[in-house]
């Protein structure tokens, strides 16, 4: 997929609403050769998804051996937004807790005196932490009204050419 395909979907406004929300789904290929998803916060800096994990993290093994993931970000109303992303993901061991990671957690909803007490016990917990970077090489944007999944769009084609037939 060329970048200007890429950009001109995650500059649509749904992509947009999606890669502003703050979970995603992360796919990987674990360290036995069987396929892993995993719920885990995000956050979208303009032209790379950023996931923060403990250093400690079975995934991290796995994205060493084999770092192509795929992700999906979704909504949970009728008809579903979703933003589907494939790439290469990049680690980076960082000390102390990333800004990002700090970003990431902050729309979950906490007063600011949770908020406070959750950071808190972040930085008391982790002595560092591992940024995924992942700079997406393909997406789709499937909103069910301008786009659907490619399956479906196969079958509207082949549909109309029966009609037309």
């Amino acid at each position: 997929m060329e970048q200007h395909e890429i950009t001109e979907i995650l500059n649509r406004p749904y992509s947009q609403e999606l890669l502003a929300r703050d979970l995603t789904r992360l796919a990987y290929v674990a360290t036995d050769g069987t396929p892993r998803t995993v719920p885990i916060a995000f956050t979208w800096n303009g032209s790379r998804i950023v996931l923060c994990t403990t250093r400690n993290a079975p995934k991290l093994a796995a994205l060493r051996h084999n770092p192509q993931v795929a992700l999906t970000i979704d909504t949970e109303v009728h008809p579903p937004k979703i933003l589907l992303l494939r790439g290469r993901a990049e680690l980076d061991d960082v000390d102390g807790i990333p800004e990002e990671y700090l970003r990431m957690n902050g729309s979950y909803q906490m007063s600011a005196e949770q908020r406070v007490e959750w950071e808190a016990e972040v930085r008391s917990l982790y002595a560092g932490m591992v940024r995924i970077v992942i700079t997406p090489a393909w997406v789709k944007l499937i909103d069910f009204e301008t786009t659907l999944p490619s399956a479906v769009e196969e079958l509207v084609r082949q549909r109309a050419e029966r009609q037309n037939a």
